[in-house]
């Protein structure tokens, strides 16, 4: 019975919070009066005359007619239906706004034009799920529930990066990623332009690097395990912006309160830089090298990465540093933001480590390693960067071998470690952990989910918290979600892989973490996924599904346990090859796989409604878990 007067108090706690409106990100502040102030049939909107916000004035009226069919009206004065007001208001800082909706009408009210642009996100959160609609909707009710907002962020740096070096994404997909970006608040894209399998922008000094470096042999299949490309198949899978294209997509942000920091990483992962200019490099045969298609040619078996193909650019070699010294000039006049990203990572040192021309440099400058060796790559390469007029940025490895200067920002990336030690020495930092923030990686059950290394659940996104306890809060600008594309093939896919997850960590840049609750969450989530279904956004459903632990016992017995990521779910599942439904057994502890079965079903039900999808896991699956 009090297990039974447990689940029935969860449920009714989940139905409670998710009644409330479903703002994502929760806001700082937020009182919701009884009572809803209904559209008119004619909606006429105020707002100062700003050019910032032009952006913002169209979305809200083209959604307002495509979705409700009603005529709708823009003034710069006046009384409306929708009132937008510039004010004076230190609690609102440069983002926040002030949003008022009772029986008069709707306020919002900013000290910057950024603050009604987000004012204006999440208005159409208030309304109905079919402003999500592009076409109208009849028979809605389109009211808005009253409502005191005052909501400001926690950070300052909400950011999303975008892997369009691993597989190239057009324009137009950036425009689309800047868009569903800023529906959640987040105003920062990292901007990932180069790696071992594209060179994406236009460098005029330095033509080949979009005539060879932006193209591959197209694959299909699992990135990393395909067959090495032949000499005769064609390398014309790829693409690049042009420095034009660049200029739009830089406006475009800017126009929705977006700025761009671009990556241009090396010395490592420059295998597009190397394959078209090979005097790059320090290795012999160099000049043979390809742009990379996805085929192994990196050794992660080690604690660290060896390279069977040399793809990193020769620190030794003084015509590096022009090269660099050029590209870097042209990059940042295309990018007013104040940060360029150097990258840094993942270099793999075993050439270096053999290498004449490097071991002469180590000598010469008293380096003691390939990591020092790097270090003193880092060093010169933020002289160049500070002389265009940027500060630099970099993942965590640049903070290796010492001496990185103070003013360069550190982006931690394999956990928390790297930005702890970061600020310690009095660094800036971005967190973005791998463990919390890589949506790239597999959402939930291996037997489900596109296969990639490793799991990174919703829980994990919404336990994010990019200050940890003892360090100082202001060397934190922030952190962002990471959008990794060497499984991407698709701007569908992206999508997938993007939601939910981006919801929590959205929350938790935006919202104070005191506000956060998880089963809270998950309600809203929900009515998001009701919205992302208007919309036609494609999201992960994984959130639904079993988290799957196996054991064996010493007899050799197979046990499973079954639990859930969200309350208010009951697993049922089957082993004798049937696809279960609520009528079949719920999962209670260690189910104990029969001798004999050979498959497990598993499905997951609210009530009488499935939730998520039938997974099906082998006996070899759950054999090889045990283990």
């Amino acid at each position: 019975m009090k297990k039974i007067f447990t689940l029935i108090l969860v449920s009714v706690s989940y139905i409670s919070l998710a009644q409330k409106p479903a703002i994502i990100p929760i806001p700082s502040e937020a009182v919701y009066p009884s009572g809803k102030f209904v559209l008119p049939a004619s909606i006429s909107i105020s707002g100062p005359s700003d050019s910032q916000l032009k952006v913002g004035y169209e979305t809200l009226v083209g959604k307002l007619k495509k979705a409700t069919g009603r005529a709708v009206s823009l003034k710069s004065s006046g009384a409306a239906s929708i009132q937008m007001q510039l004010v004076n208001n230190a609690k609102l800082g440069a983002e926040g706004y002030d949003l008022q909706v009772n029986a008069k009408g709707i306020t919002i009210k900013a000290n910057k034009s950024a603050g009604l642009f987000y004012g204006i996100q999440t208005l159409l959160q208030l309304l109905p799920k079919e402003i999500e609609s592009k076409t109208v909707v009849k028979g809605v009710n389109w009211a808005i529930p009253y409502a005191n907002i005052t909501d400001t962020p926690r950070f300052a740096w909400r950011g999303q990066m975008f892997d369009v070096a691993r597989h190239f994404f057009s324009k137009e997909d950036v425009k689309k990623f800047i868009d569903d970006m800023v529906e959640y608040k987040y105003n920062l894209l990292h901007f990932h332009l180069t790696d071992d399998e594209g060179w994406r922008i236009e460098i005029k000094s330095y033509p080949n690097l979009t005539k060879k470096g932006a193209f591959n042999v197209k694959k299909i299949g699992r990135f990393t395990t395909f067959s090495n490309p032949e000499p005769d198949e064609p390398r014309d899978f790829g693409g690049f912006y042009t420095q034009e294209d660049i200029k739009e997509l830089v406006k475009y942000g800017q126009e929705r309160f977006v700025n761009i920091v671009p990556e241009i990483d090396v010395p490592g992962h420059s295998m597009a830089a190397v394959a078209s200019y090979p005097e790059l490099s320090c290795t012999p045969g160099a000049d043979k090298y390809e742009v990379i298609s996805g085929e192994p040619f990196i050794d992660w078996s080690h604690d660290h990465p060896e390279a069977l193909l040399d793809n990193t650019l020769c620190p030794a070699n003084e015509k590096v540093y022009t090269f660099l010294d050029k590209v870097m000039g042209e990059v940042a006049s295309l990018f007013p933001y104040e940060y360029i990203h150097m990258g840094g990572d993942e270099c793999p040192k075993n050439y270096w480590d053999k290498n004449p021309e490097i071991l002469a440099l180590r000598a010469r400058e008293g380096l003691k390693n390939s990591q020092e060796v790097q270090a003193y790559f880092v060093r010169r390469l933020e002289k160049i960067i500070t002389s265009k007029g940027k500060r630099m940025l970099g993942w965590d490895e640049i903070l290796e071998g010492g001496g990185l200067p103070k003013a360069t920002a550190v982006m931690s990336w394999r956990g928390i470690k790297g930005g702890v030690e970061a600020a310690q020495l009095g660094h800036e930092v971005v967190m973005t952990p791998n463990d919390n923030v890589y949506v790239d990686l597999m959402q939930g059950d291996a037997a489900i989910e596109p296969p990639v290394y490793r799991t990174v659940r919703l829980t994990d996104s919404y336990a994010f918290n990019p200050v940890p306890a003892g360090l100082d809060a202001r060397l934190v600008k922030g952190g962002q979600a990471n959008m990794w594309s060497e499984q991407l093939y698709n701007y569908r896919h992206l999508q997938y892989m993007m939601w939910p997850r981006a919801l929590a960590i959205s929350e938790s840049l935006w919202s104070p973490n005191e506000n956060k609750n998880w089963v809270d969450f998950v309600g809203r989530v929900e009515d998001h996924f009701a919205r992302f279904d208007v919309a036609d956004k494609k999201y992960a459903p994984s959130m639904f599904e079993a988290i799957v632990k196996v054991t064996k016992n010493a007899k050799g017995e197979l046990f499973v346990e079954l639990k859930n990521e969200i309350p208010g779910l009951n697993i049922h599942f089957s082993f004798d090859n049937s696809y279960p439904d609520n009528h079949y057994p719920v999962a209670s502890g260690l189910v104990a796989v029969p001798k004999d079965a050979e498959l497990m079903r598993i499905v997951s039900y609210r009530g009488t409604k499935m939730m998520g999808r039938m997974m099906n896991i082998s006996r070899a699956d759950l054999e090889k878990r045990a283990k």
